[in-house]
């Protein structure tokens, strides 16, 4: 779950001095500037998926929203169904408009019928928050606590370990996916959660800006012990890549609905009430009119984003998101097809690189085994 494009930087993460000192290498995202590599995209992506990764992904927004029956008012707005959990678990859900394309997509911590805690994208946390606030009755107040917080995500096999030996868990997996527990860490109050957008099992955590240098320094010290890299967004979009994660802004978008995206899970079908309600329900009963399907190159080249797809010498649709899998050795994209293609897994298709046909074998994501549970 995040956003692309290029946008005026107006913030930066509390942690950037951090990342200076790091060496890191800093591009615009989503109006911040944030870590895009350290050591290198492939070395991260692979330390991720062997040992460790350490993420600031402060640039996720953070919008509290509070009151008598917040979380009923909240079910009411969103896509997916928060009485499918319960306090302490997190859900992924979407922001829809009313023709049904997503607005964004973001996880919604449970906290109590009283409470929810969303985090959204950078670039969508204030138009969403604002959506709420517009709609929200007497008595519930959306909060955007976007600058109090940073959000550090421990992503890999070792990252069970690593928040052990900081302090954070007295038991190296307490935690079941998408559940989350309050703790303390010096002093600071930190959420800590089952949660990632890696694909590999991880944590993200969820603590005050004020000491989050502290916290960083402690965690990045493990982590270079369990044989982990710091890692920027380069290798969190390789590896969101590989597990067939959307990014929104690509995969996902205002003119890009849950069921076309394949995000239907996301979507609480009988609920009465909820942002695209009815555009989801006929889209549902008419099908989607497009897909999405995983693309993999089994010739040299790389598919980016934008790329026509082309069946036999038809155009059948367009790659969405593209790149390089250090896994796999090979390109890979997640592409929107048009259904009346009739497009089914292990067909070869191909992809317009630059005036260049690339061929490539159509899978179901993910593309490489998913660890997260």
């Amino acid at each position: 779950m995040s956003e692309t494009g290029v946008t005026p930087v107006d913030r930066r993460s509390p942690l950037h001095d951090h990342h200076v000192a790091l060496g890191a290498s800093f591009a615009p995202f989503g109006g911040w500037e944030m870590p895009v590599q350290y050591s290198g995209t492939v070395a991260e992506h692979t330390a991720t998926r062997e040992a460790v990764g350490l993420f600031d992904v402060s640039h996720l927004g953070k919008v509290r929203i509070s009151g008598p029956g917040a979380a009923a008012f909240v079910d009411r707005c969103l896509t997916n169904d928060l009485s499918r959990i319960v306090p302490g678990k997190a859900q992924y859900t979407l922001c829809c408009g009313e023709n049904g394309g997503v607005v964004d997509d973001l996880i919604l911590y449970l906290v109590g019928p009283d409470e929810v805690f969303a985090v959204p994208n950078a670039a969508n946390s204030a138009g969403v928050g604002r959506r709420l606030a517009e709609v929200a009755p007497s008595g519930i107040t959306v909060a955007d606590e976007h600058d109090d917080h940073v959000v550090l995500a421990v992503q890999g096999p070792a990252s069970p370990e690593v928040l052990a030996e900081v302090g954070l868990l007295t038991d190296p997996e307490p935690l079941d996916y998408m559940a989350f527990v309050d703790a303390e860490w010096a002093g600071r109050p930190v959420r800590i959660c089952r949660t990632g957008y890696t694909g590999e099992r991880g944590y993200e955590l969820i603590a005050p800006s004020d000491g989050a240098g502290e916290l960083w320094d402690a965690l990045a010290a493990v982590v270079a012990e369990k044989g982990g890299l710091p890692a920027g967004l380069g290798a969190r979009d390789t590896l969101r890549t590989e597990a067939g994660l959307p990014l929104h802004g690509q995969d996902l978008g205002p003119d890009i609905t849950p069921l076309q995206a394949r995000c239907g899970f996301a979507v609480g079908w009988k609920k009465d009430e909820f942002w695209g309600r009815e555009a989801l329900l006929a889209e549902r009963e008419a099908g989607p009119r497009r897909r999405s399907w995983g693309l993999r190159a089994t010739g040299r080249g790389v598919p980016r984003g934008h790329m026509a797809v082309v069946q036999g010498d038809v155009p059948i649709g367009e790659t969405t998101s593209g790149t390089f899998s250090p896994t796999l050795k090979t390109g890979i994209a997640l592409a929107l097809l048009d259904t009346a293609a009739g497009v089914e897994e292990g067909e070869t298709l191909t992809v317009d690189v630059r005036g260049r046909s690339l061929e490539v074998e159509v899978v179901s994501p993910p593309f490489v085994p998913s660890h997260v549970r």
